[in-house]
């Protein structure tokens, strides 16, 4: 990739991983680059949109909405998918997202969720710690999980994570055997998931490119007392999805 895109690209995240505006000059130091060069770069990425300047500094511009929209369009994330999501939330409080896997790679495609929540809406590489990744690492072929666990591998997220391929298998096959994933403090310290793999339409032979399960994430302290009303809330809410 030509510097000049990756560097742009590095700025566009600093911008979005901020939770204020960013003047150029904090950029140039987070990144180790010219202000020069930042200048330059911000200025072409302000003119399309991506980035906006304010007085305080940069944030994200308006097409960053737009971009969010058009990738979810191409994956056929139909207005009942969202509003699934806003229904849980209204109904149980939860954090509530809508996962994937696709080619090759498990992402956080949509979300309803409070500004404090400790998960967000994006690409998801540590999938063994986290409830929707379990969800969908156990609807995979064997030969396709191994091929993910092999490139994204079994890094410790907090001291509850499974971290041994042995033991996350046995953890699979109870989800599959479960059709639902649990994980307790193992992505996030204080946070308890439930996720439930949405149910693939019979179609032609083979496993589908892509899978898809919404979860619900809640603090440990909760967990118990909400467990079984989320759980079937979410299987509810899924069963009509598939």
């Amino acid at each position: 990739m030509p510097q000049s895109v990756d560097r742009a690209l590095d700025l566009l995240d600093a911008v979005a991983g901020a939770a204020e505006p960013v003047t150029a000059k904090a950029l140039a130091r987070q990144l180790d680059c010219g202000l020069s060069t930042v200048y330059d770069l911000l200025g072409s990425l302000t003119e399309r949109g991506h980035l906006a300047r304010t007085a305080a500094g940069y944030t994200l511009g308006y097409r960053v909405p737009a971009l969010h929209q058009a990738f979810q369009r191409q994956l056929r994330l139909d207005e009942r998918v969202h509003e699934v999501l806003l229904r849980l939330r209204r109904s149980s409080g939860a954090d509530v997202f809508f996962s994937t896997y696709r080619d090759g790679e498990i992402a956080v495609l949509d979300g309803a969720a409070g500004p404090e929540s400790a998960f967000s809406v994006g690409q998801d590489t540590a999938a063994h710690a986290t409830a929707h990744g379990r969800a969908l690492l156990a609807s995979l072929p064997a030969a396709a999980r191994r091929q993910y666990l092999a490139t994204s591998g079994l890094s410790a997220r907090t001291t509850r994570t499974i971290t041994t391929p042995d033991r996350l298998e046995r953890e699979l096959r109870r989800v599959r055997r479960d059709g639902i994933a649990v994980e307790r403090e193992e992505s996030v310290s204080g946070m308890a998931c439930i996720a439930v793999p949405v149910p693939v339409r019979p179609g032609g032979p083979g496993t589908p490119t892509t899978l898809t399960a919404v979860s619900a994430a809640l603090p440990i302290a909760d967990f118990a007392r909400l467990r079984a009303p989320l759980t079937e809330a979410l299987r509810r809410e899924v069963a009509a999805l598939g």
